[in-house]
């Protein structure tokens, strides 16, 4: 009977860790979807297109988190994609 709970021992711990991993895996999983809701999040292929992107940069500009100088620098290297 010794080898029989040395057996069981071994699932019961692989099953623990299988358990662990698809906790984590669901944990990551909703963490993407809900990044990917946020408002500002980025779109399923994780870029912005150039309208986007240019008026993100007018809202910045408009709120003064950016001066015109750093306005103008930004659009132009959207300008140039």
């Amino acid at each position: 009977m010794g080898w029989m709970m040395t057996g069981m021992g071994i699932w019961t711990l692989l099953g623990g860790l299988l358990l662990v991993a698809l906790l984590g895996l669901a944990v990551v999983a909703v963490a993407a979807v809900l990044r990917s809701r946020a408002p500002g999040g980025l779109p399923p292929g994780g870029r912005r297109g150039p309208e986007e992107a240019r008026e993100i940069l007018r809202r910045r500009y408009a709120a003064g988190e950016i001066d015109e100088d750093e306005f103008w620098r930004r659009m132009s290297g959207i300008n140039a994609e």
